[in-house]
């Protein structure tokens, strides 16, 4: 049987796993100054930030409509016996709602919601590509990705909370109350929600340091096959600081090293980075 992934933009996969394991993407969209662009091909973080930092408005994101997921299936039901797609979380986004949708029209296809974001919802993508080696049925590959989710730990540290004063996300007291103490919150995903479960303070490149740690140290719960390493623009130091933690604390077999996509940038800004991974 053959068997497509698609997933959504949001999975911030790198394009060698995009390539390797022929996963096709449905882009969001990126608003720029009332402008529509899509995610990661007419525009990029990079032009996010620059558009900011020049002192334009922040970027705001939208799911895909139920036409573009109808074209996405329509495009691979033909040289596919059955379709996985794999949304952003149905807390984030309304991407899963609309893809269901467009799926009621495919017997063929059936819809995960991730649950997660970026590469946590990577991770979901990554094991439908090794369940669709390995199972043929479509509802039983559904149900291993659903329950999958429940296992999925993603986190971030926020160096900074400006993108998120401005998003509407924090209020700009709590913002000048965390830049006082110079504290870096820690946004973790539960539950299909997001939010601060501790917050670090002092040098960033020690806070990440001290994350990766309470994130990975000691802990025999963890599938210690695959972690992600993903972020949007930090300095060398604070990469140096994460991958000696990481070298220290997390003895997984693979770690796949990538920057956050257009999704992640809009809403956190530079500086953040999260390592994500799979508990038992």
């Amino acid at each position: 049987m053959r068997i497509k992934i698609t997933a959504d933009s949001t999975c911030d996969l790198p394009q060698a796993q995009i390539e390797k394991f022929d996963i096709s993407l449905m882009p969001l969209t990126v608003i720029k100054d009332g402008v529509n662009y899509l995610d990661n091909v007419t525009i990029t973080p990079t032009d996010i930030f620059s558009h900011v930092a020049a002192g334009g408005a922040l970027c705001s994101t939208a799911a895909g409509n139920i036409g573009d997921y109808q074209q996405l299936f329509q495009e691979h039901t033909a040289q596919y016996d059955g379709i996985i797609h794999i949304s952003l979380g149905s807390g984030f986004s309304s991407s899963y709602q609309n893809a269901c949708l467009a799926a009621e029209d495919f017997p063929n296809v059936r819809v995960i919601d991730s649950q997660n974001l970026s590469t946590g919802q990577g991770l979901v993508v990554m094991e439908a590509c090794r369940l669709r080696e390995a199972c043929e049925d479509l509802d039983l590959i559904k149900e291993k990705l659903d329950a999958f989710t429940e296992k999925v730990e993603a986190s971030f540290l926020l160096d900074r909370l400006d993108y998120m004063v401005k998003g509407g996300r924090c209020s700009a007291a709590a913002a000048l109350g965390a830049n006082l103490l110079n504290l870096k919150p820690c946004i973790e995903v539960k539950g299909g929600k997001m939010g601060v479960v501790k917050k670090y303070r002092g040098n960033y490149a020690k806070c990440l340091s001290n994350y990766v740690k309470d994130r990975l140290a000691d802990r025999d719960d963890l599938v210690r096959d695959l972690l992600f390493l993903t972020y949007t623009p930090v300095s060398d130091v604070c990469l140096d600081a994460v991958k000696d933690a990481i070298s220290a604390h997390g003895h997984f077999s693979e770690m796949i090293e990538g920057t956050a996509g257009c999704t992640v940038s809009c809403h956190c800004g530079p500086g953040t980075l999260g390592v994500l991974f799979v508990r038992k």
